[in-house]
């Protein structure tokens, strides 16, 4: 790519200085200084966001002697008491109270006398 020098630089002026006018051509010119100061601020800001989430400050040193630690008082902590299921409904009228099943005969009592078989 070529070099621009001093005369390229007259050259582009001059042709700059026909298309626009006298007139229009100090707008344009500080339209593009503005322009070109703003994107350099933006590409600056990016540089110092990438640096600065890039470096890590390095951890605190740790102390040498080990602290006591200090007490602290914890307060009791009330416990809820558990949870009760609810009571059955109390059998009502039309339905018949439970019977327990005689299917098989209890044993007899160790001390109750028996009857001798006939």
């Amino acid at each position: 790519m070529p070099n621009i020098g001093p005369v390229e630089l007259i050259i582009i002026l001059v042709i700059a200085l026909l298309i626009l006018g006298p007139g229009k051509l100090p707008d344009v010119g500080a339209a593009i200084g503005k322009s070109i100061r703003e994107f350099r601020k933006a590409t600056t800001d990016v540089q110092d966001t990438v640096t600065a989430a890039t470096t890590a400050t390095p951890p605190a040193p740790q102390p040498t002697a080990p602290a006591a630690a200090p007490v602290v008082a914890v307060a009791p902590v009330p416990v809820a008491p558990a949870p009760v299921a609810p009571a059955p409904p109390a059998s009502t009228p039309s339905e018949p109270a439970a019977v327990p099943s005689t299917a098989s005969s209890p044993a007899p009592a160790a001390d109750a006398p028996t009857q001798p078989q006939a």
